[in-house]
């Protein structure tokens, strides 16, 4: 018998979903920073073993949203209770609530397996660890508890194998040589933004969003352009600094890091242009792949 699944994983920002996936995966799908709301799309990363195919799912923290974005934002984490056969909840050492009682109500009325993940525990005591454990079988009866740590792998390959006995059986959804459902553009959208977030303070890295324009594969080097798109001139100057220092900074890192992940030689073109106000702009979002309703 064959099994695959959808596993969709959900939980407020900065809990550890990315890391999680990342983990499971075994390559860099999702951008992981300590800033809120790094993840915007839903990411899906495909895990493949001989028996079974695991379709994960990275989703945006959720959050009250405040502009079209971050409604764009949300709608992906609803999609996630749509899909998903296995559904993880991550939450974090001291973290108490949901930040939106909806997606709570969800996730303690789901018919489908629930795994809540306790994530950081490397950053507790024992004595804080089971108040935890037992306050959160309270709030989430429904739920099987693993208490981990995405970062260190503690407990990580436990919930793996979890995960693939509760998975249905079925026929593989994608190819098994598939990695993800996402285009190489995005992969290197998401490089350049994650470089942004890292150097970058304040409002900057949230105003800002990328498209690669050009992307030549030849033999032993890959030729891109990419743009990155702000919402103001002031801005437009930050991103760019001092004789263009701030922006050769980005571009150098995520030129190794792309370099890494295509396995070849990279050439990174990048420009900065204003577009004014397009994280409240449904045009503009469709462009970038949001508000796929």
């Amino acid at each position: 018998m064959h099994k695959a699944g959808f596993v969709n994983i959900i939980g407020n920002p900065n809990v550890g979903k990315s890391t999680l996936m990342n983990a499971f995966v075994g390559e860099k799908l999702s951008i992981i920073t300590s800033k809120a709301q790094t993840t915007r799309h839903r990411i899906l990363g495909i895990v493949n073993g001989e028996n079974f195919q695991m379709v994960l799912s990275d989703t945006p923290g959720i959050i009250k949203p405040a502009y079209e974005l971050q409604e764009s934002m949300m709608d992906f984490v609803k999609s996630a209770f749509d899909d998903a056969d296995v559904l993880i909840y991550m939450v974090e050492i001291g973290e108490k609530e949901l930040k939106d009682d909806a997606f709570f109500n969800k996730i303690t009325n789901s018919k489908i397996p629930v795994l809540l993940l306790l994530n950081k525990i490397d950053t507790s005591n024992q004595e804080q660890l089971e108040e935890q454990v037992q306050a959160w079988s309270e709030k989430v009866p429904n739920a099987e508890i693993f208490a981990i740590s995405a970062l260190e792998g503690f407990q990580v390959q436990e919930v793996f194998t979890r995960i693939i006995e509760l998975l249905p059986d079925s026929p593989p959804f994608y190819p098994k040589d598939q990695l993800t459902d996402k285009p190489e553009r995005f992969f290197v959208n998401e490089t350049i933004r994650e470089k942004i977030l890292l150097h970058y303070k304040k409002e900057i890295p949230y105003a800002v969003e990328i498209d690669t324009e050009e992307f030549l594969e030849e033999d032993d080097i890959i030729r891109m352009r990419s743009v990155i798109m702000v919402e103001r001139d002031t801005q437009k100057g930050i991103i760019i600094g001092h004789k263009g220092s701030a922006l050769k900074r980005v571009g150098i890192e995520a030129r190794k890091d792309l370099e890494k992940f295509f396995g070849k030689q990279i050439h990174l073109e990048l420009y900065v242009k204003v577009n004014k106000n397009w994280r409240s702009n449904t045009n503009q979002l469709k462009r970038f792949g949001y508000n796929q309703k």
